[in-house]
């Protein structure tokens, strides 16, 4: 049964879709069928609140399948690693496999099944409300306030893809299961061999994680081909392509009598392509940036309330170094 859509505060940065905040620009379509979505039995999941390290370990987890070995073009991990929440479970039926399904959703809206793997990257809040931010404010009519505007939406779960608390809080808790593999952002920092060996285990020991072990080039491979600045740069390099590719068709439709619907979908379709593969997404990709935008009533208030969200938990202390 389809339920009703409510509309969102005004100046609001989101959409409610049956009672969930999700981004202006999906489509309601795509994620009804997103959260409807039925997983098959070799389904992996790559499971983040948004702007923790979600396309790092996408990255990763590509280069992790193909031995070390870059990929061959962008379209190829989207292909192999589509966004379920905005594309819809038609992308991850279609996918090219083995590959791994990118979402947000929180635990209580995934595709769950006990006989899918999923990995879930945690992120210290200020990081990734500071990172939440500037991706926010990139995106056109979305939000043109200031870091403190933002910070006030953020505390209050007022944002894309709702509580980041109860996203987190949510996974947590099924830290433990056999098919969930729960890191942190500043762990895969802070120690990306033995981390990007875990994801590869938890994968296949035998068929990802023996060859890392034996063979140390691989994993120099997979450190070089998912670092910042390389995937920074393989972005804008796609950008720039799709920009030139836009222009060319839009200067054919003013030497064209009449332009042809076919011509119109391309244009529109590049379009969206070139937003979806915005350079801009990546920004810094460091820890501890929030030591730049936050005051000190800020530091206080979110540490209260991640003290507060979670209290009696391991969380406690997984960001001591970072908080």
């Amino acid at each position: 049964m389809k339920m009703s859509d409510t509309k969102p505060p005004s100046a609001s940065i989101f959409k409610l879709v049956d009672g969930f905040p999700i981004p202006l620009q999906f489509s309601e379509e795509n994620f009804r069928s997103a959260v409807n979505y039925k997983p098959r039995p070799d389904d992996i999941f790559i499971v983040t609140y948004p702007k923790c390290g979600t396309t790092w370990l996408q990255h990763i987890f590509m280069l992790i399948l193909r031995h070390g070995q870059p990929l061959d073009s962008l379209e190829d991990m989207h292909d192999s690693s589509p966004f379920l929440d905005n594309r819809g479970a038609k992308s991850a039926e279609t996918m090219k496999r083995p590959g791994a399904i990118k979402t947000h959703l929180p635990f209580h809206l995934a595709p769950w099944s006990p006989d899918n793997k999923y990995i879930y990257v945690a992120r210290n809040p200020k990081d990734c409300c500071v990172s939440y931010y500037h991706h926010t404010s990139r995106i056109p009519s979305n939000f043109s306030g200031t870091f403190d505007e933002y910070f006030e939406k953020f505390l209050a779960g007022l944002v894309e893809f709702g509580d980041y608390f109860d996203h987190l809080l949510g996974w947590y808790t099924h830290r433990n299961d056999p098919n969930v593999l729960f890191i942190t952002y500043e762990d895969l920092k802070e120690d990306f061999e033995s981390n990007t060996l875990k994801i590869a285990a938890f994968i296949d020991d035998k068929k990802y994680a023996q060859p890392i072990r034996e063979h140390p080039e691989i994993m120099a491979n997979i450190k070089t081909y998912s670092s910042f600045d390389f995937i920074k740069e393989a972005h804008l390099q796609k950008e720039k392509e799709y920009k030139q590719e836009h222009e060319s068709l839009e200067t054919k439709s003013k030497f064209s009598d009449e332009t042809s619907k076919s011509d119109e979908d391309n244009c529109r379709g590049h379009e969206n392509k070139k937003r979806t593969m915005h350079a801009g997404h990546f920004r810094k990709g460091v820890v501890g940036d929030w030591k730049n935008y936050f005051s000190e009533e800020q530091t206080r208030r979110l540490k209260d309330k991640f003290t507060e969200r979670t209290k009696g938990t391991d969380i406690e202390s997984m960001w001591t170094k970072y908080m």
